[in-house]
């Protein structure tokens, strides 16, 4: 989760959870029910990249669904786990979750409260954010200015977003085809390039993007990404790397399932200015 500390006008981010320094959770899952199917004829190459860098636009055309998420860190042989439900437009690229944060590290069993997030064009908003703010106040980050432009620091990747990621699909192979809930899949696996994710992305996806270039270690996003007859995603694992202070790096894997397509959903309601909370935030540990 999120850092904040302002002073005199400074904002310094940091991402605080679970025992130590870390950003996120997922746990890495397995393929949908059903092994793949060895007799299909897989599709080409191109072919492949071609369906899922479009997977965006379908979603698009699908106006909203419900989310589940995922995301999991590994860091010195360590792992902690965020999951987060709740509901997501795709036509105005913003949703509402509930996010659970692991338990802390020194009171096993009692856990944090969950925080509720606002996902939006260019903000993250949580309340409920932990020490150091007020239970009626909200706290804003605008993800332009995260190094990882919000692909993990939330603690959830922004659904919209991570699909757009896939704009940047290469070597994409066909994996077969499986079922989730009770829905026919195509699983594709391959990598994805931030880079060209970003000169490929929607207006409204586009600055997180161009943000999460310098965020990690390599721009290279290793996938699995599910999708329906329709060509929606369904479900998608993104892999991340990033140096965090360790030697070996952290691995952060996000994991983001989509269901109820079409449902209706609320209009998400941004806090006003007077809501937003303007003091220092302390780490979502203390």
């Amino acid at each position: 989760m999120v850092v904040q500390d302002r002073r005199g006008g400074a904002v310094t981010l940091a991402v605080a959870c679970g025992a130590g320094l870390a950003v996120g959770l997922l746990a890495t899952g397995c393929s949908p029910d059903g092994a793949a199917a060895e007799d299909q004829a897989p599709p080409a190459r191109a072919a492949a990249a071609s369906e899922v860098q479009r997977s965006a636009d379908a979603l698009v055309r699908a106006d909203s669904a419900r989310v589940r998420t995922t995301m999991e860190t590994a860091s010195g042989g360590t792992r902690v786990a965020i999951r987060g439900t709740g509901t997501y437009d795709f036509r105005t690229a913003s949703g509402r979750l509930r996010v659970i944060l692991p338990d802390p590290a020194d009171k096993p069993g009692e856990g944090h409260q969950p925080v509720t997030e606002i996902l939006a064009p260019g903000a993250l908003y949580m309340k409920n954010r932990g020490a150091g703010v007020p239970a009626d106040k909200w706290v804003r980050v605008a993800t332009a200015s995260l190094d990882d432009g919000n692909l993990v620091t939330g603690g959830v990747t922004d659904p919209l977003t991570a699909a757009e990621l896939l704009r940047g699909a290469r070597k994409v192979t066909y994996r077969g085809e499986g079922r989730l809930g009770g829905v026919r899949v195509r699983h594709y696996r391959g990598t994805t390039n931030i880079k060209a994710a970003a000169r490929a992305a929607s207006r409204r996806s586009r600055p997180a993007l161009v943000a999460a270039e310098k965020g990690f270690t390599t721009e290279v996003v290793p996938f699995d990404a599910y999708l329906d007859d329709a060509g929606r995603v369904r479900k998608v694992r993104e892999r991340f790397q990033f140096a965090n202070g360790a030697p070996q790096g952290a691995l952060v894997t996000s994991t983001t399932e989509l269901s109820g397509f079409g449902v209706q959903v609320r209009r998400v309601a941004l806090p006003e200015r007077s809501a937003i909370y303007a003091g220092r935030i302390a780490s979502a540990t203390q």
